[in-house]
Protein backbone atom coordinates (compact mmCIF):
# COMPACT_ATOMS: atom_id res chain seq x y z
CA UNK A 1 0.00 0.00 0.00
CA UNK A 2 1.20 3.66 -0.90
CA UNK A 3 1.43 6.12 1.53
CA UNK A 4 -0.70 8.28 0.08
CA UNK A 5 -3.67 4.90 0.19
CA UNK A 6 -2.88 5.22 3.95
CA UNK A 7 -2.95 8.56 4.24
CA UNK A 8 -6.70 8.16 2.63
CA UNK A 9 -7.67 5.70 4.64
CA UNK A 10 -6.55 7.48 8.05
CA UNK A 11 -9.80 8.03 10.34
CA UNK A 12 -11.56 11.37 10.37
CA UNK A 13 -10.23 12.50 13.66
CA UNK A 14 -6.85 12.50 12.22
CA UNK A 15 -7.65 14.62 9.79
CA UNK A 16 -5.65 18.01 9.21
CA UNK A 17 -8.22 20.95 9.48
CA UNK A 18 -10.15 22.70 6.91
CA UNK A 19 -7.94 24.70 4.49
CA UNK A 20 -9.75 27.07 2.90
CA UNK A 21 -12.20 27.30 0.02
CA UNK A 22 -11.11 25.29 -2.81
CA UNK A 23 -14.22 25.65 -5.04
CA UNK A 24 -12.03 27.99 -7.20
CA UNK A 25 -10.71 25.31 -9.03
CA UNK A 26 -13.73 23.62 -9.55
CA UNK A 27 -14.75 27.14 -10.87
CA UNK A 28 -11.87 27.28 -13.09
CA UNK A 29 -12.80 23.40 -14.37
CA UNK A 30 -15.91 24.66 -15.22
CA UNK A 31 -15.42 27.58 -16.90
CA UNK A 32 -12.55 25.70 -19.20
CA UNK A 33 -14.96 23.00 -19.87
CA UNK A 34 -18.23 25.21 -21.12
CA UNK A 35 -15.77 26.97 -23.49
CA UNK A 36 -17.02 24.19 -25.88
CA UNK A 37 -20.58 25.80 -25.75
CA UNK A 38 -19.58 29.31 -26.56
CA UNK A 39 -18.79 27.76 -29.94
CA UNK A 40 -21.47 25.53 -30.09
CA UNK A 41 -23.87 28.68 -29.02
CA UNK A 42 -21.71 30.64 -32.22
CA UNK A 43 -22.80 28.44 -34.78
CA UNK A 44 -25.95 28.08 -33.83
CA UNK A 45 -26.90 31.96 -33.38
CA UNK A 46 -24.97 32.66 -36.35
CA UNK A 47 -26.97 30.95 -38.31
CA UNK A 48 -30.23 33.03 -37.64
CA UNK A 49 -28.92 36.01 -39.60
CA UNK A 50 -26.55 34.61 -41.97
CA UNK A 51 -29.28 32.74 -43.31
CA UNK A 52 -31.13 36.07 -44.69
CA UNK A 53 -27.65 36.45 -47.01
CA UNK A 54 -27.16 32.81 -48.17
CA UNK A 55 -30.62 32.54 -48.93
CA UNK A 56 -30.15 35.71 -51.11
CA UNK A 57 -26.53 35.40 -52.61
CA UNK A 58 -26.79 31.36 -53.17
CA UNK A 59 -30.85 31.84 -53.91
CA UNK A 60 -32.03 28.73 -51.69
CA UNK A 61 -35.63 27.92 -51.70
CA UNK A 62 -37.70 27.87 -48.26
CA UNK A 63 -37.05 23.96 -47.97
CA UNK A 64 -33.37 24.05 -48.56
CA UNK A 65 -33.03 27.23 -46.31
CA UNK A 66 -35.14 24.94 -43.07
CA UNK A 67 -32.80 22.09 -44.38
CA UNK A 68 -29.58 24.45 -43.48
CA UNK A 69 -31.36 25.60 -40.56
CA UNK A 70 -32.09 22.33 -39.01
CA UNK A 71 -29.62 19.86 -40.16
CA UNK A 72 -26.52 20.70 -37.67
CA UNK A 73 -28.59 19.08 -35.06
CA UNK A 74 -29.63 15.83 -36.98
CA UNK A 75 -26.12 15.86 -37.84
CA UNK A 76 -24.74 16.12 -33.94
CA UNK A 77 -26.52 12.82 -33.33
CA UNK A 78 -24.14 11.15 -34.66
CA UNK A 79 -21.76 13.33 -32.05
CA UNK A 80 -23.90 12.17 -29.26
CA UNK A 81 -24.32 8.93 -30.02
CA UNK A 82 -20.54 8.45 -29.92
CA UNK A 83 -20.04 10.96 -27.21
CA UNK A 84 -20.73 8.46 -24.35
CA UNK A 85 -18.56 5.88 -25.55
CA UNK A 86 -15.79 7.69 -26.79
CA UNK A 87 -15.56 9.44 -23.07
CA UNK A 88 -15.14 6.39 -21.33
CA UNK A 89 -12.64 5.24 -23.65
CA UNK A 90 -10.25 8.68 -23.84
CA UNK A 91 -11.59 10.14 -21.16
CA UNK A 92 -13.94 13.41 -20.38
CA UNK A 93 -10.82 16.16 -21.49
CA UNK A 94 -9.83 14.39 -24.77
CA UNK A 95 -13.53 14.51 -26.09
CA UNK A 96 -13.57 17.88 -24.88
CA UNK A 97 -10.55 18.49 -27.48
CA UNK A 98 -11.60 16.27 -29.79
CA UNK A 99 -15.02 18.21 -29.84
CA UNK A 100 -13.01 21.62 -30.23
CA UNK A 101 -11.57 20.06 -33.36
CA UNK A 102 -14.10 19.19 -35.10
CA UNK A 103 -15.60 23.08 -34.09
CA UNK A 104 -12.77 24.04 -35.86
CA UNK A 105 -12.87 22.25 -39.26
CA UNK A 106 -16.28 22.89 -39.70
CA UNK A 107 -16.13 26.62 -39.56
CA UNK A 108 -13.29 26.89 -41.58
CA UNK A 109 -15.15 24.54 -44.58
CA UNK A 110 -18.89 27.00 -43.95
CA UNK A 111 -16.93 30.23 -44.43
CA UNK A 112 -14.72 28.99 -47.44
CA UNK A 113 -18.31 27.38 -49.05
CA UNK A 114 -19.15 27.89 -52.56
CA UNK A 115 -22.30 26.28 -52.91
CA UNK A 116 -24.87 24.41 -50.94
CA UNK A 117 -23.83 21.14 -50.88
CA UNK A 118 -20.12 22.69 -50.00
CA UNK A 119 -21.63 24.57 -46.78
CA UNK A 120 -23.37 21.30 -46.13
CA UNK A 121 -20.32 19.35 -45.30
CA UNK A 122 -19.20 22.52 -43.28
CA UNK A 123 -22.86 21.64 -41.12
CA UNK A 124 -21.93 18.27 -40.45
CA UNK A 125 -18.25 18.11 -39.27
CA UNK A 126 -19.54 21.06 -36.96
CA UNK A 127 -22.66 19.02 -35.88
CA UNK A 128 -20.72 16.40 -34.88
CA UNK A 129 -18.71 18.46 -32.27
CA UNK A 130 -22.26 19.91 -31.84
CA UNK A 131 -23.01 16.63 -30.93
CA UNK A 132 -19.64 15.87 -28.71
CA UNK A 133 -19.75 19.43 -26.73
CA UNK A 134 -23.40 19.12 -25.47
CA UNK A 135 -22.91 15.82 -23.88
CA UNK A 136 -19.50 16.13 -22.51
CA UNK A 137 -19.12 19.30 -20.93
CA UNK A 138 -22.47 18.88 -18.40
CA UNK A 139 -21.35 15.72 -17.82
CA UNK A 140 -17.30 17.06 -17.02
CA UNK A 141 -18.61 19.38 -14.50
CA UNK A 142 -21.03 17.75 -12.57
CA UNK A 143 -18.17 15.13 -11.94
CA UNK A 144 -15.78 17.46 -11.05
CA UNK A 145 -18.01 19.63 -8.71
CA UNK A 146 -18.65 19.16 -5.37
CA UNK A 147 -22.76 18.86 -4.26
CA UNK A 148 -22.44 21.93 -2.43
CA UNK A 149 -22.21 23.82 -5.85
CA UNK A 150 -23.02 21.03 -8.63
CA UNK A 151 -25.93 22.89 -9.97
CA UNK A 152 -24.49 26.22 -10.42
CA UNK A 153 -21.41 25.34 -11.86
CA UNK A 154 -23.10 22.46 -13.80
CA UNK A 155 -24.56 25.32 -15.44
CA UNK A 156 -22.04 26.83 -16.55
CA UNK A 157 -22.54 25.37 -20.26
CA UNK A 158 -25.82 26.53 -20.75
CA UNK A 159 -24.53 30.26 -19.70
CA UNK A 160 -21.74 29.67 -22.64
CA UNK A 161 -24.31 28.68 -25.07
CA UNK A 162 -26.28 31.46 -24.12
CA UNK A 163 -22.76 33.58 -24.48
CA UNK A 164 -22.30 32.20 -27.65
CA UNK A 165 -25.45 32.82 -29.19
CA UNK A 166 -25.57 36.24 -28.10
CA UNK A 167 -21.85 36.53 -30.07
CA UNK A 168 -23.02 35.14 -33.17
CA UNK A 169 -26.16 37.60 -33.47
CA UNK A 170 -23.97 40.49 -32.65
CA UNK A 171 -21.43 38.86 -35.49
CA UNK A 172 -24.83 38.94 -37.73
CA UNK A 173 -25.80 42.71 -37.05
CA UNK A 174 -21.67 43.93 -37.46
CA UNK A 175 -20.52 41.76 -40.54
CA UNK A 176 -24.01 42.80 -42.55
CA UNK A 177 -22.52 45.58 -43.37
CA UNK A 178 -20.12 44.27 -45.72
CA UNK A 179 -20.85 42.85 -49.58
CA UNK A 180 -23.48 40.20 -49.37
CA UNK A 181 -21.29 37.46 -50.54
CA UNK A 182 -18.61 38.15 -47.88
CA UNK A 183 -21.31 38.73 -45.34
CA UNK A 184 -22.36 35.41 -44.06
CA UNK A 185 -18.65 33.25 -44.94
CA UNK A 186 -17.59 36.21 -42.24
CA UNK A 187 -20.29 35.16 -39.80
CA UNK A 188 -19.31 31.62 -40.43
CA UNK A 189 -15.61 31.54 -40.97
CA UNK A 190 -14.82 33.08 -37.86
CA UNK A 191 -15.94 30.79 -35.46
CA UNK A 192 -13.05 28.76 -36.26
CA UNK A 193 -10.84 31.25 -34.00
CA UNK A 194 -11.95 30.36 -30.57
CA UNK A 195 -11.66 26.55 -31.16
CA UNK A 196 -8.35 26.81 -30.96
CA UNK A 197 -8.08 29.01 -27.40
CA UNK A 198 -10.17 25.47 -26.59
CA UNK A 199 -7.76 22.75 -27.24
CA UNK A 200 -4.97 25.07 -25.64
CA UNK A 201 -7.07 25.68 -22.65
CA UNK A 202 -7.93 22.05 -22.00
CA UNK A 203 -4.32 21.11 -21.25
CA UNK A 204 -4.67 22.94 -18.23
CA UNK A 205 -7.60 20.70 -16.94
CA UNK A 206 -7.47 17.79 -15.02
CA UNK A 207 -9.55 14.58 -16.04
CA UNK A 208 -12.92 13.96 -14.29
CA UNK A 209 -12.19 11.58 -10.88
CA UNK A 210 -15.03 9.80 -11.62
CA UNK A 211 -13.22 8.35 -14.79
CA UNK A 212 -10.03 7.90 -13.12
CA UNK A 213 -11.74 6.03 -10.68
CA UNK A 214 -13.05 3.51 -12.73
CA UNK A 215 -10.04 3.30 -14.69
CA UNK A 216 -8.47 2.10 -11.19
CA UNK A 217 -6.21 5.37 -10.88
CA UNK A 218 -7.57 6.47 -7.26
CA UNK A 219 -4.23 8.40 -6.11
CA UNK A 220 -4.52 10.20 -9.51
CA UNK A 221 -8.58 11.07 -8.80
CA UNK A 222 -7.62 11.68 -5.43
CA UNK A 223 -5.60 14.52 -6.30
CA UNK A 224 -8.56 15.91 -8.38
CA UNK A 225 -11.05 15.61 -5.50
CA UNK A 226 -8.56 16.93 -3.20
CA UNK A 227 -8.12 20.86 -5.07
CA UNK A 228 -12.01 20.93 -5.80
CA UNK A 229 -13.20 20.06 -1.81
CA UNK A 230 -13.41 22.40 0.84
CA UNK A 231 -11.19 19.85 3.19
CA UNK A 232 -9.10 16.68 3.34
CA UNK A 233 -12.62 14.80 4.98
CA UNK A 234 -14.88 16.03 2.15
CA UNK A 235 -12.00 14.88 -0.50
CA UNK A 236 -12.04 10.97 1.12
CA UNK A 237 -15.73 11.19 1.73
CA UNK A 238 -16.20 12.06 -2.06
CA UNK A 239 -13.56 9.46 -3.15
CA UNK A 240 -15.20 6.51 -1.36
CA UNK A 241 -19.13 7.03 -2.32
CA UNK A 242 -17.14 7.03 -6.22
CA UNK A 243 -15.18 3.91 -5.04
CA UNK A 244 -18.38 2.37 -3.72
CA UNK A 245 -20.44 3.46 -6.93
CA UNK A 246 -18.15 2.21 -8.98
CA UNK A 247 -18.14 -1.60 -7.11
CA UNK A 248 -14.63 -0.84 -5.51
CA UNK A 249 -13.73 -2.67 -1.93
CA UNK A 250 -13.23 -0.19 0.40
CA UNK A 251 -9.92 -1.95 1.28
CA UNK A 252 -8.74 -1.02 -2.34
CA UNK A 253 -6.48 1.84 -1.36
CA UNK A 254 -3.55 2.02 -3.56
CA UNK A 255 -3.16 4.65 -6.05
CA UNK A 256 -3.12 2.49 -8.91
CA UNK A 257 -5.58 -0.76 -8.86
CA UNK A 258 -6.71 -3.43 -11.20
CA UNK A 259 -10.98 -2.41 -11.07
CA UNK A 260 -12.80 -5.80 -10.07
CA UNK A 261 -15.01 -6.39 -13.45
CA UNK A 262 -13.72 -3.38 -15.07
CA UNK A 263 -16.56 -2.06 -17.85
CA UNK A 264 -14.88 1.09 -19.50
CA UNK A 265 -15.69 1.03 -22.79
CA UNK A 266 -19.71 0.41 -22.38
CA UNK A 267 -19.78 -3.04 -22.37
CA UNK A 268 -23.03 -4.06 -20.60
CA UNK A 269 -24.63 -0.36 -20.12
CA UNK A 270 -27.07 -0.38 -23.15
CA UNK A 271 -28.49 -3.83 -21.04
CA UNK A 272 -28.23 -1.66 -17.78
CA UNK A 273 -29.91 1.23 -19.26
CA UNK A 274 -32.41 0.27 -21.62
CA UNK A 275 -33.21 -3.63 -22.08
CA UNK A 276 -33.06 -4.70 -18.40
CA UNK A 277 -32.90 -1.51 -16.16
CA UNK A 278 -34.08 -1.30 -12.77
CA UNK A 279 -37.25 0.27 -11.71
CA UNK A 280 -34.90 3.66 -10.17
CA UNK A 281 -32.95 3.62 -14.07
CA UNK A 282 -36.04 2.89 -15.87
CA UNK A 283 -37.41 5.73 -13.54
CA UNK A 284 -34.05 7.83 -14.67
CA UNK A 285 -34.33 7.17 -17.91
CA UNK A 286 -37.95 8.42 -18.73
CA UNK A 287 -37.44 11.54 -16.27
CA UNK A 288 -33.90 12.38 -18.55
CA UNK A 289 -36.31 11.90 -21.88
CA UNK A 290 -38.78 13.79 -21.31
CA UNK A 291 -37.21 16.53 -20.08
CA UNK A 292 -35.17 17.05 -22.92
CA UNK A 293 -38.09 16.74 -25.30
CA UNK A 294 -39.88 19.21 -23.73
CA UNK A 295 -37.26 21.41 -23.55
CA UNK A 296 -36.83 21.81 -27.53
CA UNK A 297 -40.78 20.96 -28.27
CA UNK A 298 -41.40 23.93 -26.58
CA UNK A 299 -40.23 25.73 -29.29
CA UNK A 300 -37.10 27.77 -28.23
CA UNK A 301 -34.98 26.76 -31.39
CA UNK A 302 -37.79 28.44 -33.22
CA UNK A 303 -37.20 31.50 -31.69
CA UNK A 304 -33.08 31.25 -31.72
CA UNK A 305 -32.97 30.33 -35.28
CA UNK A 306 -35.86 31.97 -36.70
CA UNK A 307 -35.86 35.66 -35.10
CA UNK A 308 -35.45 37.64 -37.79
CA UNK A 309 -38.42 36.08 -39.58
CA UNK A 310 -40.61 35.91 -36.24
CA UNK A 311 -39.45 39.55 -35.88
CA UNK A 312 -41.19 40.57 -39.74
CA UNK A 313 -44.13 38.75 -39.42
CA UNK A 314 -44.50 40.91 -36.01
CA UNK A 315 -44.44 44.07 -38.49
CA UNK A 316 -40.96 45.03 -37.92
CA UNK A 317 -39.55 45.50 -42.10
CA UNK A 318 -35.91 46.39 -42.34
CA UNK A 319 -33.25 44.15 -41.98
CA UNK A 320 -31.37 46.29 -39.87
CA UNK A 321 -34.41 46.39 -37.43
CA UNK A 322 -34.76 42.77 -37.42
CA UNK A 323 -31.38 41.92 -36.39
CA UNK A 324 -31.17 44.40 -33.51
CA UNK A 325 -33.94 43.12 -32.10
CA UNK A 326 -32.68 39.60 -32.60
CA UNK A 327 -29.52 41.05 -30.37
CA UNK A 328 -32.14 42.41 -27.27
CA UNK A 329 -33.25 38.45 -27.75
CA UNK A 330 -29.57 37.59 -26.41
CA UNK A 331 -29.08 40.27 -24.44
CA UNK A 332 -32.24 39.02 -22.10
CA UNK A 333 -30.99 35.14 -23.11
CA UNK A 334 -27.91 35.45 -21.74
CA UNK A 335 -28.78 37.81 -18.49
CA UNK A 336 -31.54 35.33 -17.53
CA UNK A 337 -29.25 32.54 -17.64
CA UNK A 338 -27.21 33.84 -15.24
CA UNK A 339 -29.65 34.80 -13.02
CA UNK A 340 -31.15 31.16 -13.38
CA UNK A 341 -27.67 29.83 -12.86
CA UNK A 342 -26.99 31.96 -9.39
CA UNK A 343 -30.46 30.41 -7.92
CA UNK A 344 -30.46 26.90 -8.92
CA UNK A 345 -28.83 25.44 -5.60
CA UNK A 346 -31.03 27.63 -3.70
CA UNK A 347 -34.08 27.16 -5.00
CA UNK A 348 -33.77 23.55 -6.20
CA UNK A 349 -34.21 21.75 -9.73
CA UNK A 350 -38.16 21.06 -9.56
CA UNK A 351 -39.42 24.42 -8.71
CA UNK A 352 -36.81 26.73 -11.10
CA UNK A 353 -38.32 24.03 -13.76
CA UNK A 354 -41.94 24.35 -12.90
CA UNK A 355 -41.93 27.73 -12.13
CA UNK A 356 -40.31 28.37 -16.02
CA UNK A 357 -42.18 25.79 -17.81
CA UNK A 358 -45.29 27.68 -16.34
CA UNK A 359 -44.45 31.64 -17.61
CA UNK A 360 -43.27 29.88 -20.82
CA UNK A 361 -46.87 28.45 -21.80
CA UNK A 362 -47.85 31.96 -20.37
CA UNK A 363 -45.89 33.98 -23.09
CA UNK A 364 -46.36 31.65 -25.74
CA UNK A 365 -50.18 32.04 -24.99
CA UNK A 366 -49.81 35.91 -25.78
CA UNK A 367 -47.02 35.48 -28.25
CA UNK A 368 -49.53 33.16 -30.63
CA UNK A 369 -52.32 35.02 -30.03
CA UNK A 370 -50.52 38.64 -30.91
CA UNK A 371 -49.64 37.04 -34.28
CA UNK A 372 -52.44 35.67 -35.36
CA UNK A 373 -54.02 39.05 -34.71
CA UNK A 374 -51.44 40.69 -37.05
CA UNK A 375 -51.84 37.85 -39.67
CA UNK A 376 -55.37 38.19 -39.87
CA UNK A 377 -55.07 42.48 -40.41
CA UNK A 378 -52.66 42.39 -42.87
CA UNK A 379 -53.58 46.33 -43.72
CA UNK A 380 -53.64 48.05 -40.50
CA UNK A 381 -50.18 48.50 -38.38
CA UNK A 382 -51.75 47.40 -35.01
CA UNK A 383 -49.00 48.63 -32.52
CA UNK A 384 -50.04 47.11 -29.12
CA UNK A 385 -50.11 44.12 -31.09
CA UNK A 386 -46.49 44.26 -32.92
CA UNK A 387 -45.79 45.55 -29.04
CA UNK A 388 -47.08 42.29 -27.92
CA UNK A 389 -45.34 40.18 -29.97
CA UNK A 390 -41.60 41.89 -28.95
CA UNK A 391 -42.31 41.88 -25.63
CA UNK A 392 -43.28 38.03 -25.21
CA UNK A 393 -40.51 36.60 -27.50
CA UNK A 394 -38.31 38.09 -24.65
CA UNK A 395 -40.48 36.92 -21.67
CA UNK A 396 -40.34 33.22 -23.51
CA UNK A 397 -36.78 33.58 -23.58
CA UNK A 398 -36.13 34.97 -19.92
CA UNK A 399 -38.75 32.38 -18.51
CA UNK A 400 -36.80 29.47 -20.74
CA UNK A 401 -33.44 30.33 -19.24
CA UNK A 402 -34.15 31.24 -15.82
CA UNK A 403 -35.56 27.18 -15.44
CA UNK A 404 -35.49 24.96 -18.11
CA UNK A 405 -32.38 25.96 -20.27
CA UNK A 406 -29.85 25.66 -17.43
CA UNK A 407 -31.60 23.23 -15.50
CA UNK A 408 -32.13 20.44 -17.78
CA UNK A 409 -28.57 20.12 -17.97
CA UNK A 410 -27.83 19.95 -14.94
CA UNK A 411 -30.57 17.52 -14.03
CA UNK A 412 -29.57 14.85 -16.44
CA UNK A 413 -25.98 15.23 -15.94
CA UNK A 414 -26.39 14.41 -12.19
CA UNK A 415 -28.86 11.88 -12.25
CA UNK A 416 -27.56 8.69 -13.46
CA UNK A 417 -25.31 6.21 -11.82
CA UNK A 418 -21.94 6.85 -12.45
CA UNK A 419 -21.33 3.48 -14.64
CA UNK A 420 -24.18 4.72 -16.61
CA UNK A 421 -23.62 8.16 -16.84
CA UNK A 422 -21.81 8.90 -19.91
CA UNK A 423 -24.40 7.13 -22.04
CA UNK A 424 -27.43 8.07 -20.52
CA UNK A 425 -26.56 11.97 -20.75
CA UNK A 426 -25.80 10.91 -24.44
CA UNK A 427 -28.85 9.35 -24.73
CA UNK A 428 -30.49 12.48 -23.50
CA UNK A 429 -28.19 14.94 -25.53
CA UNK A 430 -29.66 12.80 -29.09
CA UNK A 431 -33.15 13.05 -28.00
CA UNK A 432 -32.64 16.88 -27.17
CA UNK A 433 -31.14 17.89 -30.69
CA UNK A 434 -33.04 15.41 -32.38
CA UNK A 435 -35.96 17.22 -31.64
CA UNK A 436 -34.16 20.85 -32.31
CA UNK A 437 -33.38 19.57 -35.75
CA UNK A 438 -36.78 18.94 -36.52
CA UNK A 439 -38.11 22.29 -34.79
CA UNK A 440 -35.09 23.93 -37.15
CA UNK A 441 -36.20 22.27 -40.22
CA UNK A 442 -40.11 22.41 -40.05
CA UNK A 443 -40.71 25.68 -38.30
CA UNK A 444 -41.17 27.60 -41.79
CA UNK A 445 -43.35 25.12 -43.10
CA UNK A 446 -45.49 24.38 -39.66
CA UNK A 447 -46.17 28.31 -39.98
CA UNK A 448 -47.47 28.18 -43.26
CA UNK A 449 -49.69 25.50 -42.37
CA UNK A 450 -51.24 27.10 -39.02
CA UNK A 451 -50.10 30.28 -39.15
CA UNK A 452 -47.22 31.40 -36.93
CA UNK A 453 -49.45 32.20 -34.88
CA UNK A 454 -50.92 28.84 -34.73
CA UNK A 455 -47.41 27.04 -34.37
CA UNK A 456 -46.37 29.04 -30.93
CA UNK A 457 -49.77 27.81 -29.41
CA UNK A 458 -49.06 24.35 -30.68
CA UNK A 459 -45.79 25.09 -28.61
CA UNK A 460 -47.85 26.86 -25.70
CA UNK A 461 -49.80 23.44 -25.77
CA UNK A 462 -46.76 21.04 -25.28
CA UNK A 463 -45.47 23.22 -22.42
CA UNK A 464 -48.86 22.62 -20.74
CA UNK A 465 -48.13 18.74 -21.06
CA UNK A 466 -44.54 19.66 -19.69
CA UNK A 467 -45.65 21.05 -16.85
CA UNK A 468 -47.73 18.40 -15.48
CA UNK A 469 -44.87 15.89 -16.74
CA UNK A 470 -42.17 17.38 -14.75
CA UNK A 471 -44.96 17.72 -11.50
CA UNK A 472 -45.51 14.04 -11.50
CA UNK A 473 -41.72 12.57 -12.78
CA UNK A 474 -39.23 14.63 -11.43
CA UNK A 475 -37.98 14.35 -7.88
CA UNK A 476 -36.01 17.26 -6.15
CA UNK A 477 -32.11 16.46 -6.41
CA UNK A 478 -30.61 19.65 -4.75
CA UNK A 479 -28.04 18.93 -2.79
CA UNK A 480 -27.53 14.86 -2.53
CA UNK A 481 -24.71 13.48 -3.50
CA UNK A 482 -24.09 12.22 -7.13
CA UNK A 483 -23.83 8.59 -5.42
CA UNK A 484 -27.06 8.71 -3.97
CA UNK A 485 -29.32 10.05 -6.77
CA UNK A 486 -30.42 6.42 -7.63
CA UNK A 487 -32.71 6.05 -4.18
CA UNK A 488 -34.87 9.37 -5.09
CA UNK A 489 -36.21 7.17 -8.67
CA UNK A 490 -38.12 4.13 -8.74
CA UNK A 491 -41.52 5.21 -6.77
CA UNK A 492 -43.10 7.75 -8.57
CA UNK A 493 -45.60 7.73 -5.62
CA UNK A 494 -42.60 8.54 -3.23
CA UNK A 495 -41.31 11.43 -4.70
CA UNK A 496 -42.37 13.99 -2.11
CA UNK A 497 -41.32 12.12 0.36
CA UNK A 498 -37.96 11.72 -0.61
CA UNK A 499 -37.86 15.41 -1.41
CA UNK A 500 -39.21 16.05 2.00
CA UNK A 501 -36.14 13.89 3.23
CA UNK A 502 -33.36 15.23 1.39
CA UNK A 503 -34.47 18.46 1.96
CA UNK A 504 -33.95 17.71 5.79
CA UNK A 505 -31.11 15.65 5.37
CA UNK A 506 -29.45 18.70 4.21
CA UNK A 507 -30.37 21.04 6.98
CA UNK A 508 -28.98 18.56 9.23
CA UNK A 509 -25.20 18.55 7.68
CA UNK A 510 -25.82 22.28 7.56
CA UNK A 511 -26.22 22.58 11.51
CA UNK A 512 -23.09 20.27 11.96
Amino acid sequence: MSSSGEERGVAVTELEPPRGNRSRFAFACAILASMTSIILGYDIGVMSGAAIFIKDDLKLSDIQLEILMGILNIYSLIGSGAAGRTSDWIGRRYTIVLAGAFFFCGALLMGFATNYPFIMVGRFVAGIGVGYAMMIAPVYTAEVAPASSRGFLSSFPEIFINIGILLGYLSNYFFSKLPEHLSWRFMLGIGAVPAVFLAIGVLAMPESPRWLVVQGRIGDAFKVLDKTSNTKEEAISRLNDIKRAAGIPDDMTDDVIVVPNKKTAGKGVWKDLIVRPTPSVRHILIACLGIHFAQQASGIDAVVLYSPTIFSKAGLRSKNDQLLATVAVGVVKTLFIVVGTCVVDRFGRRALLLTSMGRMFISLTALGTSLTVINRNPVQTLKWAIGLSVTTVMSFVASFSIGAGPVTWVYCSEIFPVRLRAQGASLGVMLNRLMSGIIGMTFLSLSKGLTIGGAFLLFAGVSAAAWVFFFIFLPETRGVALEEMESLFGSYSANKKNNVRTKDKKIVDDEQ
